[in-house]
């Protein structure tokens, strides 16, 4: 196959999704950009500090910094606390139904991340067919600490946690609002810089 147009650049670009240790660390080894799914800024460095360590160690200088960027739900506004349960029904999938019980990458993240006991919780109820239920037990301190949900001061400050993990926010949000006070991307994705001051 021939290309019909021109590329602007001698090199295509490469981001990778990966949470495991070893593909983290071959990301941070070989492309510019790593998406990690469900980032929390606290434990990133505990978790996945190592692997980046590693494969930094071995990285092509012509390749730049690694570029990371995350993902979150974003609503801004005094009154969207309850917003934040809009992101269970995804965890509880994925922590609770990706996989089968002793094979699931994202329940062994959520026990890195400390909440092993939560993890196997969600995973006994998802897989018993009780999806309410596992959205439910899904812990509140891991929905705030991977949201962006809250007033412009409170998202400030996560925007700063975000930034001192390495982390670039593009937050993706397709919430309606119908609450006071609240704003929500008027398209289906808004970008978040880690520069809080915007």
């Amino acid at each position: 196959m021939k290309l019909v147009n021109k590329p602007v650049r001698s090199r295509i670009p490469i981001t990778l999704a990966a949470i495991g240790p070893k593909n983290v660390e071959l990301t941070a080894e070989i492309a510019e950009g790593w998406l990690p799914v469900f980032f929390h800024p606290g434990k990133a460095a505990e978790v996945w500090g190592a692997a980046l360590t590693a494969g930094l160690a071995r990285r092509d200088a012509a390749l730049g910094t690694l570029d990371i960027t995350v993902t979150a739900p974003l609503a801004v506004g005094d009154d969207v606390e309850h917003l934040l349960d809009r992101a269970r029904p995804q965890l509880a999938l994925y922590i609770g139904g990706m996989g089968a019980r002793n094979k699931n990458f994202y329940a062994r993240l959520a026990g890195r991340y400390g909440y092993e006991r939560e993890a196997a919780h969600i995973q006994d109820l998802y897989l018993a067919g009780k999806k309410r239920q596992a959205e439910a037990a899904v812990p509140e301190g891991m929905l705030r600490a991977m949201s962006l949900v809250g007033t412009k001061e409170q998202i400030a400050g996560q925007l700063d946690a975000f930034a001192a993990a390495g982390g670039r926010p593009c937050a993706c949000c397709r919430w309606p609002t119908r609450t006071r006070n609240a704003s929500t991307p008027s398209s289906d994705c808004a970008t978040c810089w880690a520069d809080a001051s915007r």
